[in-house]
């Protein structure tokens, strides 16, 4: 469960980017630059979601390491496809 909250709020965060480059870029320019730009930050919150899962909740790095890799890449995916539509 706590998987797909991170993936949706991935989800949500990348949206915010992308209203943002519509505002501040405009149009297409700016939707791509805001999806692009999303990807590092994502990441960060990705490994950051595995240290706390190792850390704090005491899994394992390798039982984090596919959860990460599902997190990173459902929302870098959708940004992705989203700056390459524009």
């Amino acid at each position: 469960m706590h998987t797909l909250l991170v993936i949706a709020g991935g989800s949500v965060l990348l949206g915010v980017f992308v209203m943002f480059g519509i505002l501040w870029g405009g149009g297409a320019v700016g939707i791509k630059a805001a999806a692009i730009a999303f990807i590092p930050l994502w990441l960060a919150i990705s490994v950051t979601n595995l240290w706390i899962g190792v850390a704090r909740a005491g899994y394992a790095v390798h039982e984090e390491l596919p959860i990460l890799a599902v997190v990173f890449a459902v929302p870098t995916a959708i940004a992705v496809f989203t700056a390459w539509r524009s």
